[in-house]
């Protein structure tokens, strides 16, 4: 009765055993945009630059532009204004812009921009973290024009999320500065 017992017991035992339970690798979301292609915008008789042919540009009567990326929910902001005397005040404003979004950042990298040739002088901003734009950036020749860019998604601002979108907005917010021209 003994070996009886001991063989149902490693019956039942060994019937039961199922696969162990693995928890689920972790997922990542893959996000592939279309290869940028670029296109002059020229606005009024102020600037130019190249913008994504994935957005569309709605161009106000005071020279500021919105770079609409409908796909991507987001949009690029840019603000002209007239350099009368007071580039020092308009540089403060833009740089004053861009560190009010230190609160919910993690850090901001600026990066130089110069371009002596086609007098283009500015400053890119990277603004890591959980902040309401997740870059900036304003250009000048110091004299005459002075054009700010603010990125924003249309959608609550969770970095991790946004990320990919944002590197890949960012790229089109470098090749604006790259590309901006004056107009005399």
């Amino acid at each position: 009765m003994n070996k009886g017992l001991i063989s149902l017991f490693l019956l039942l035992c060994f019937s039961n055993c199922k696969d162990a339970v693995l928890p689920k690798p972790k997922a990542l979301l893959r996000l592939e945009y279309p290869e940028a292609s670029y296109q002059t915008v020229a606005v009024g008789c102020a600037y130019s630059f190249d913008r994504n042919t994935q957005a569309t540009v709605k161009k106000n009567q005071d020279y500021s532009v919105v770079v609409d990326y409908p796909l991507m929910k987001a949009a690029i902001y840019l603000t002209y204004r007239n350099v009368t005397g007071n580039i020092r005040s308009l540089l403060i404003d833009a740089q004053k812009l861009t560190y009010e979004h230190v609160v919910k950042a993690e850090r901001i990298v600026p990066k130089e921009y110069i371009n002596p040739q086609e007098k283009v002088y500015g400053m890119f901003y990277e603004v890591v973290g959980d902040a309401a734009s997740q870059s900036q950036f304003y250009a000048t020749d110091s004299t005459r024009h002075f054009v700010t860019g603010s990125l924003y998604f249309y959608a609550k601002p969770n970095y991790d999320s946004l990320l990919p979108a944002a590197a890949y907005l960012q790229n089109d917010m470098k090749r604006m500065i790259e590309s901006f021209r004056w107009t005399p």
